[in-house]
């Protein structure tokens, strides 16, 4: 059944508007009297009767049950900015495993370093990606894609576990992970990896140094292998 994101739904209609209403009346072709599935960001899903296409597209909800797509861990990434079209490939893949939260790094090492307008154009993109990947893999909210910060105001928001995948070697996520976390920071380096001072950094304020193995990975690979493992442990996957 075809899903779409709402705003807070209140009562027994919905409306959907914009690129969305105009997907549901070309592109679908959905006609009155088909139904859909609405999601509002409130981790619940609405069965949805449509009345009128056009735009907007208006919506009978039918039942309110609770969405079972969304991991009970709520995890924020930290990935430090890539090159090229990385950060794309990662956001989405990673919306699509569960990941609660995305947070754009700069670090010693990103090759890529834009200024303030170019990577507000980024976020756009970037947002953009999210919302299509959530709508995909059936998410019952859209993971927040924040701006891009310093490793010194990342610090300043960890949860209560966090860990860094470190090619210098670390624990492995088997000993750091168990269902009864949470809440989790993950991060993941660019190209270059990170420094052995940002490391330190990170372990000195409680982030723990975690190994994906004996091989390198790049910088795209690390976040999705490490993400599906911590789901797994977290009995998610």
């Amino acid at each position: 059944m075809p899903r779409f994101f709402t705003p807070p739904i209140d009562g027994d209609r919905a409306l959907i508007t914009g690129e969305d209403a105009s997907h549901i009346t070309r592109s679908l072709r959905l006609r009155p009297g088909e139904e859909l599935t609405l999601c509002d960001g409130s981790g619940f899903d609405y069965r949805a009767r449509i009345l009128e296409t056009g735009d907007p597209v208006v919506l009978e909800v039918l039942e309110k049950l609770p969405s079972v797509t969304e991991p009970r861990a709520a995890i924020t990434l930290f990935q430090a900015l890539p090159k090229g079209d990385k950060m794309e490939f990662i956001i989405q893949k990673s919306v699509e495993l569960g990941v609660r939260r995305i947070v754009p790094l700069m670090t010693s090492r990103c090759v890529s370093r834009p200024d303030p307008k170019s990577m507000e154009k980024k976020l756009v993109r970037y947002r953009k990606i999210a919302a299509e990947a959530a709508k995909q893999s059936g998410r019952a909210v859209i993971p927040a894609v924040l701006p891009l910060v310093t490793l010194e105001q990342a610090a300043e928001m960890l949860p209560s576990r966090a860990l860094v995948f470190y090619e210098g070697g670390g624990r492995r996520l088997a000993e750091l992970v168990t269902p009864a976390d949470t809440e989790w920071a993950v991060f993941v380096g660019s190209e270059g990896g990170f420094s052995a001072e940002e490391i330190d950094f990170l372990t000195g304020r409680g982030v723990a140094r975690a190994t994906l193995g004996a091989r390198i990975l790049r910088c795209e690979t690390a976040p999705i292998c490490g993400l599906s493992v911590m789901l797994s442990l977290l009995g998610d996957i």
